[in-house]
């Protein structure tokens, strides 16, 4: 019952304590639980920037359409794509699972190359569409971690992309942002905290066959 309870407390946060720091430890947890995020074929076309400086986060603002949470927030989580999945990044992987696993080539070699094609086939739009589908589940996956962590959050779509790439300089890295996450301590002025949680009854959304 505890992680019940647990998602019962959170909400979409809607003002935060500016005065209140997360500690170091519970960012290292979301950044854990982040890597641990199940993806497609466990290739990870993610990456999560981590973002703690009062002055970008307020030149944020502007391109979130104002939204407060950007600026108060202890930390913004911004969850990025991989902007090019294709052949060398999908053997750098089996690389990787061939050095923690020392599994032999011969048994990777078939599915490897199977993904290899696969994605070889694939527009640019597909992959993106697909990689971006992989940030939402690590954003669900950080959102049931603050629960448990006691962590406010706010999970947000609506924000500039292509200003928060030019701003955090992500191009460069070959990324592109797609989803944001503001981070920290709800003020205790928020009245939507006490608010009781509207959802449809689980007869509604839930068939059993």
């Amino acid at each position: 019952m505890e992680i019940i309870e647990s998602l019962q407390w959170r909400y979409a946060t809607k003002k935060f304590d500016n005065t209140r720091k997360l500690p170091q430890e519970k960012i290292d947890i979301l950044t854990t639980a982040f890597n641990l995020t199940a993806t497609s074929y466990g290739l990870q076309p993610l990456k999560l920037v981590v973002l703690n400086d009062k002055e970008i986060q307020k030149e944020l603002t502007a391109h979130s359409w104002n939204q407060q949470q950007v600026a108060d927030a202890s930390h913004i989580l911004i969850f990025c794509i991989e902007n090019t999945v294709g052949e060398a990044y999908i053997t750098k992987y089996f690389d990787n699972v061939k050095a923690i696993r020392d599994t032999p080539e011969e048994i990777l070699k078939p599915f490897k190359e199977q993904l290899i094609d696969s994605f070889g086939k694939k527009s640019a739009d597909e992959i993106s569409n697909w990689a971006a589908k992989q940030a939402y589940l690590a954003m669900g996956n950080l959102l049931t971690v603050c629960a448990t962590e006691k962590i406010d959050a706010c999970p947000m779509e609506g924000f500039i992309s292509e200003k928060y790439d030019e701003i955090l300089n992500l191009t460069q890295l070959g990324l592109t942002s797609v989803l944001v996450l503001p981070v920290g301590y709800r003020s205790k002025n928020d009245m939507f905290a006490d608010l009781k949680k509207v959802r449809r009854s689980i007869n509604e959304t839930v068939i059993t066959l």
